[in-house]
């Protein structure tokens, strides 16, 4: 048993810690050593009323346990008061756990401004308030734990909830920044977002659900988080509820990158959108991106190559400060495009209209605070009749440092960014719902995603603003009402000063608005619910990236030292991780623990998988010369003509790629297939699916290599289960990767054991692939001989199935058929002489081939990147292979 994790003097706060989650924290911390202060305002879970019997009972109850607690009753907008409890009582504060939530749903044309404020002053502001009294006990202490809540809500958006997405979101961008100061005072600061039943939740989930739903799932992952053990794990974003526990992070695309000079127009950002929405080879930022190296790789290019025109002649566009800076290059981007622009700035829009004027445009000003909405709204209606675009683009800064920040300057940031952005927004939504038609592109920032050091207001408001972004897109996308968020950087008056200035120039506003402008047209595939970082001619898309993370049994109670030994699990992002987009995709990971573990203690196949999946097998050697390639490309169709692959004397001798399923055949896995599932038999065993990376060319023709297999996932799927390994091939004298194999077979009357029921999404190994609506780009037939399986076999699948008759009929087949992975590599091979190499490939076997028919394979060149294709045997018209596709290098 690992050592009992203890909180033996020291001071645990805990706000709305009168019932749910707050209170299963407070008496848990009390149960562990902590001295705890229980504060609860006693309202209603909307925010209504006031009452100190909740935080008393706690008290109370804690006392009578042998603990030491004391009750507050202040609202956490007093949150100085809340810490100065801790202190009279317990001279000290250690940990603080920011819990105290209400809700107010209520759709966002029917929100009113108290639905708003309220959640903020609650959500935000009380986190705020709490956090700064403790902060100056953390730093000189050189100790302290922060825990901030967010939800699923905030994460992702969630419809009749933009002020609470808002809110919750808001929590990200604060904590971040928490860590960031709080590094090197031994200060670490994460945030959850937990699924756990309370007076909020009851009135919105099934009894069933609930009852998974309890606290006590989350309290064990916080314990861990706020423990001194904890050095390393800070400004980190956790899922957490029903047994389940995992880990995300931002992913962020390489994007595109289009040269600073007139060519960089709204149509040459659209003709290669698919570059900006391109994932395949990511980062995974803490900051903005080296915008001064993409900006030195831009003016190497070439002028951008244009597309298609946008228009938006008829079309009215505001701007919120509109009157300097990247809102003057908006304003005058919008009017030169066509349409009517509504310059609204505090300081001087008048300017700005009157060089519209100039142009020919047509422009007015409204002088006023982005928070006077109604006001700036209606100079639109008035002038135009009609507000089809928003821009909310108006903004301050207020940096300081988090100890000496007061709440004059977090209030004023709130202000302007986020009840600014919400304002002018709610005066526009009812036009934009009656006419069907809507663009609005909202104005996060780097520092907001990601957090900076004297910012905490900052990265509040702006990560707030994606937070109401992204519930809104939901709320408006059946009535044509698109919602974008950007991330800009551009230089002022700050990079002025440090730059060259042929940078300067090309740090203009001006190569935003491209972007702004593009995102504001109908002609972007993906034209909702998209978080954009843009500046220097580069604009990349960022998005949530998810661990695979760790589901814990549900029929027996969570402990912190249980979290701890599953910990890398839960963090490691490795091939189980997937990227949601919506609240569901946050439930679904529970619910499916929820079914995972429920059978009775001692489920033998959940114990064998479990231990299984944290195995690796000890690895196979494999050695092969320039013979066995010339043998695999013999068996896979390569004729005699092809010296490149069947004459080692050849300059471009070479091994096609998809021999990466070669070497992993004989790889001892860590487990046997009995074990996992009931009933199993080789016999009714099918190869379903078959996913290979190939990572690094040129393939070595011959070599030594190590192949490590490992189990992925059992997928019960009630009469069979599903069970996927992956393999990774290195090179056993450099140790440098050269293939990974992904492979899932179906094990016909295997399944109802009680094990997971849906497979996890993994990206590219997993995806559906569907063939577009419209003729393929290139078709592709191969005639296979009747000596094909024999020589195929020779390359190491010796299953009689594919040579002996007998065998071939004791599996119900006349002959015996071709083997999958043969006919995988016929259709590999003319996908890469078609396209050339690719990074990966996956395919689903749809059904047998035998030797001596002729394989069409059909392709669809999918942007840049990507080709989707299909294999039909020829003499029956049927499938052989579906759902693939290859990305290619």
């Amino acid at each position: 048993m690992a050592e009992q994790l203890r909180f033996d003097g020291q001071v645990v706060v805990v706000t709305g810690a009168g019932g749910g989650l707050g209170k299963a924290y407070a008496t848990f911390f009390a149960s562990r050593g902590a001295s705890v202060v229980v504060n609860d305002l006693g309202g209603s879970f909307k925010g209504e009323g006031q009452d100190t019997k909740a935080a008393d009972v706690v008290v109370n109850e804690i006392k009578a346990a042998g603990g030491k607690a004391v009750a507050n009753y202040d609202t956490v907008e007093n949150g100085d008061r809340i810490i100065d409890t801790a202190i009279k009582a317990f001279g000290r504060i250690d940990i603080l756990i920011n819990n105290a939530g209400i809700l107010r749903d209520i759709s966002f044309k029917n929100m009113k401004d108290q639905d708003w404020d309220l959640i903020f002053k609650v959500h935000v502001k009380g986190s705020y308030k709490t956090a700064r009294a403790a902060w100056p006990y953390f730093r000189k202490q050189k100790f302290g734990r922060v825990i901030n809540t967010a939800s699923a809500a905030g994460l992702y958006g969630n419809f009749g909830q933009t002020n609470y997405s808002a809110a919750k979101l808001a929590m990200v961008g604060f904590t971040e920044t928490l860590a960031k100061e709080g590094a090197k005072y031994n200060i670490a600061a994460n945030v959850i977002a937990p699924i756990a039943a309370s007076r909020m939740t009851e009135t919105v989930m099934p009894p069933d659900v609930l009852a998974l739903m309890k606290p006590e799932w989350v309290v064990p992952l916080v314990a861990v988080l706020v423990h001194k053990n904890n050095t390393t794990e800070s400004g980190s974003i956790f899922e957490v509820g029903g047994g389940f526990i995992s880990k995300l992070r931002w992913e962020r695309s390489s994007g595109q990158l289009l040269k600073c000079d007139d060519s960089y127009t709204p149509s040459a950002v659209l003709k290669k959108w698919n570059q900006v929405v391109d994932f395949s080879n990511p980062q995974y930022p803490s900051g903005p991106n080296d915008f001064l190296g993409l900006l030195e790789e831009s003016q190497k290019l070439g002028p951008n190559e244009q597309g298609e025109k946008v228009d938006f002649t008829g079309r009215v566009a505001l701007v919120t400060g509109g009157g300097a800076g990247i809102g003057r290059a908006y304003c005058l981007a919008f009017a030169k495009a066509g349409a009517a622009v509504v310059v609204n700035d505090l300081v001087n829009p008048d300017t700005v209209v009157e060089e519209i004027r100039k142009l020919g445009g047509k422009a007015v000003g409204v002088k006023a605070s982005a928070e006077d909405g109604d006001v700036v709204v209606k100079a639109a209606i008035d002038a135009f009749g009609r507000i089809d675009i928003v821009i909310n683009n108006a903004g301050i800064l207020r940096d300081k440092a988090f100890t000496n920040m007061d709440d004059a300057m977090w209030d004023a940031v709130m202000a302007v960014h986020m009840r600014g952005t919400y304002k002018v927004t709610k005066a526009a939504w009812p036009y934009m719902l009656k006419q069907k038609y809507g663009r609005i592109v909202n104005t996060t920032s780097t520092s907001g995603i990601y957090g900076n050091f004297g910012q905490a207001n900052y990265a509040a408001a702006k990560c707030a603003i994606l937070g109401f972004s992204r519930a809104l897109a939901l709320e408006g996308a059946k009535y044509n009402i698109y919602v974008n968020t950007i991330a800009p950087n551009a230089g002022t008056a700050m990079t002025r000063t440090i730059l060259p200035e042929e940078l300067v120039q090309a740090f203009k506003p001006d190569y935003i608005a491209p972007v702004v402008l593009a995102l504001c047209s109908d002609k972007v595939p993906n034209p909702t619910n998209g978080l954009y970082e843009v500046g220097s001619g580069w604009v990349g898309a960022t998005r949530w990236q998810r661990t695979g993370g760790h589901g814990f049994p549900v029929n027996k109670p969570l402990t912190p030292e249980e979290v701890v030994k599953n910990w890398d699990r839960i963090v490691t992002f490795d091939e189980r991780a997937d990227h949601p987009v919506k609240t569901s995709d946050s439930l679904e990971k529970i619910l499916a623990n929820a079914q995972n573990n429920t059978s009775a203690e001692g489920n033998k196949y959940l114990e064998a998988i479990d231990r299984a999946l944290k195995l690796e097998g000890k690895g196979t050697e494999f050695k092969y010369t320039e013979r066995d390639v010339m043998l695999y490309n013999l068996g896979i169709g390569a004729k005699r003509t092809d010296l490149r692959y069947v004459f080692e004397g050849n300059d471009e001798f070479q091994v096609i790629p998809t021999f990466g399923v070669i070497p992993p055949f004989d790889a001892e896995t860590p487990y046997n297939f009995d074990d996992l599932v009931p009933n199993f038999s080789p016999m009714m065993l099918l190869h379903g699916e078959q996913y290979l990376e190939v990572k690094k060319y040129p393939i070595p023709t011959s070599g030594r290599l190590i192949s490590k297999a490992r189990l992925l996932e059992v997928v019960d799927k009630g009469t069979a289960a599903i069970v996927k390994s992956g393999v990774t091939t290195t090179n056993a004298e450099t140790g440098e990767e050269l293939f990974y194999n992904e492979m899932t077979v179906f094990l016909r009357g295997c399944g109802g054991f009680g094990g997971q029921k849906k497979p996890a999404d993994r990206g590219a190994s997993t995806a559906a692939n569907k063939p577009p609506q419209r003729a393929p780009d290139v078709v592709v037939e191969e005639k296979t001989t009747e000596e094909q399986a024999a020589i195929y076999r020779l390359s190491g699948d010796y299953n009689p199935l594919h040579i002996d008759p007998a065998f071939a009929k004791m599996g119900g087949f006349k002959v015996p058929i071709l083997h999958g992975l043969c006919f995988f590599g016929i259709a590999g091979k003319a996908v890469y002489e078609k396209y050339g190499p690719f990074k990966n490939i996956k395919v689903r076997f749809a059904g047998t081939v035998n030797p001596g028919q002729t394989l069409v394979t059909e392709m669809w060149k999918e942007g840049d990147k990507k080709v989707v294709f299909q294999t039909k045997v020829k003499e029956t018209g049927k499938l052989a292979i579906g759902g693939a596709a290859v990305e290619l290098v």
